[in-house]
């Protein structure tokens, strides 16, 4: 037969004896008064200073359940109510103790100590360093010489249906986070959205968002923020920046900030973002752009929380926590020696691969409502689809003939054009076949909104320098860049590029000709491919 075995605290007020101790109710007396409940062994544990006490109660114990073996374990601490001391004591108690789980059930009685002590013995209980489920015992409510009522509490939560339910209720909730309230059907994505809640409810480390231009990197990353700010896990704010953004000597003041007069035109000082995201969380966006320098400095910053700002002779601190994108293959850069090794490792904990909307096609239809009341609560304007113009639409949006280069920024572009020539607020069968036949010669061109051209170059020269082009040099650039992307080689690319020209000429230097074109925009072919 399997044994009981009770482990409590003395109870220094409620246990305490006295001439008329029979006529009160004692919790550590009363788990022996029950002849339901059989205790073959208490372990009772009490501070040194109460040891006569102890004592007492050991042998009015004896009284009540004379089958019970009681043992007194005399425990150190100087303040009952210091739960670092308290905890320690009873966590060392609990490793020295030798449990025999195979043969014995044990019970962990929390109605005496201080709360200090009880919320101890739940701690270790609920992490299993305490193999044991609690015990709380409840007075008689008229007669106090009578035994009250012992009632055990499970940890496993799973058993208790209304809480398991209230749980299930509130991880779906954390998924619609996560999900902007769509209700997506993908299984890969939706297991994915499961795996970045757990992560993003039980660790402080760095998360790793990887996939395609436009696959939604930075939507998921403000949703990680506001799920762990709805938990009142982070306080601070969510910053965000484009790495491809930064470049040359911006780059360390943006991140690390700098002090007055740390270079010519620092007139004052600048904190930086990596201090803006003090207490919250920063997001760096395609962090595979960001020099070897800067690498550096932000492990240190990641690792240790702490950074030299520029021309500062003293370090500056920010507890934050790093969310990071980015559409490169960052390994491979690692071997190229363009990213830091050590960098990629502290990074690559918990890395999520977001698929493309082409991978997503089931989920084109619930993100078509979603863009349509996006369009509705920014523009004022109730939009809808008539039934035909909504069938045709999503009979191609789902087809292979649909090719998704810019993935959601495609699908965003095409849902502001249809609504925005929308009559009378119905998106007709007549503005759905234009806005197909403006999709089908954008991805066959390689031009146009859907392409993924201006990302490229937003992503190569930074926002301003790609805004400051006229169309003509965006096409001409975007499609070079692409041609790079497409060959092995500068030689390769160059024959492609000028694969007439080159005709005509004696000696073609065509390798020459695209490292000259590119350095115009201070671009070369490591820094393009």
């Amino acid at each position: 037969m399997r044994s009981t075995v009770v482990i409590g605290i003395l109870g220094n007020q409620l246990d305490r004896g006295g001439g008329d101790r029979w006529k009160r109710w004692r919790p550590t007396i009363d788990l022996g008064r029950h002849e339901d409940f059989l205790v073959d062994r208490l372990e009772l544990l009490h501070s040194a200073a109460d040891g006569a006490l102890a004592s007492q109660v050991a042998a009015d114990f004896a009284q009540v359940s004379p089958e019970t073996k009681v043992i007194l374990h005399p425990i150190t601490w100087r303040d009952p109510w210091d739960f670092e001391e308290v905890y320690g004591s009873l966590h060392n108690f609990a490793r020295s103790y030798t449990f025999d789980t195979d043969r014995s059930d044990y019970l962990v009685h929390i109605t005496t100590g201080t709360h200090v002590a009880q919320i101890c013995l739940f701690l270790l209980s609920e992490s299993r360093h305490f193999p044991a489920r609690l015990l709380q015992a409840t007075p008689p409510r008229r007669d106090r010489s009578q035994p009250g009522t012992l009632v055990p509490i499970d940890l496993d939560l799973s058993r208790y249906d209304k809480l398991a339910t209230r749980f299930r209720e509130e991880q779906s909730t954390s998924y619609e986070v996560l999900k902007s309230g769509i209700a997506t059907k993908n299984k890969g994505f939706n297991e994915m959205i499961e795996q970045i809640e757990r992560v993003a409810l039980r660790s402080t480390e760095a998360i790793l968002l990887m996939g395609p231009t436009g696959a939604g990197k930075s939507q998921l990353a403000r949703r990680i923020y506001e799920l762990r700010k709805s938990r009142q896990l982070v306080q601070g704010n969510f910053v965000a920046v484009n790495c491809a953004t930064l470049k040359g000597t911006s780059a360390m003041s943006a991140l690390f900030g700098h002090v007055k007069g740390a270079y010519t035109g620092a007139t004052r000082d600048r904190p930086g973002l990596m201090r803006a995201a003090h207490k919250g969380m920063l997001f760096l966006d395609e962090i595979g752009e960001l020099g070897l320098d800067e690498q550096a400095m932000l492990l240190r910053a990641v690792e240790d929380g702490v950074f030299h700002p520029v021309g500062a002779d003293s370090v500056a601190k920010s507890d934050f926590q790093l969310l990071a994108g980015t559409n490169r293959n960052l390994s491979e850069r690692v071997a190229k020696g363009e990213f830091r090794e050590d960098l990629y490792a502290r990074i690559n904990l918990w890395t999520f691969t977001l698929p493309g909307l082409a991978d997503r096609r089931e989920d084109i239809a619930p993100n078509l409502e979603y863009e349509l009341a996006k369009w509705t609560k920014k523009s004022g304007h109730d939009v809808r689809f008539n039934r035909e113009a909504r069938r045709a639409f999503l009979e191609f949006a789902t087809s292979s003939d649909a090719k998704w280069q810019g993935n959601f920024r495609d699908l965003n572009a095409a849902m502001i054009r249809m609504a925005t020539m929308a009559p009378g607020g119905r998106i007709n069968s007549d503005v759905v076949s234009e806005e197909l036949a403006r999709l089908r010669e954008a991805w066959s061109t390689g031009t146009g909104s859907a392409s993924r051209g201006d990302d490229v170059l937003r992503e190569l020269l930074g926002a301003e320098a790609a805004n400051d082009l006229d169309r003509f040099e965006r096409v001409q650039l975007a499609d070079v860049v692409r041609a790079c992307r497409d060959c092995k080689t500068l030689s390769d690319a160059g024959r492609l590029l000028f694969a007439e020209s080159r005709k005509k000429k004696a000696k073609p230097n065509d390798a020459d000709r695209l490292r000259k074109y590119l350095a115009r925009f201070g671009l070369d072919w490591d820094k393009v491919c």
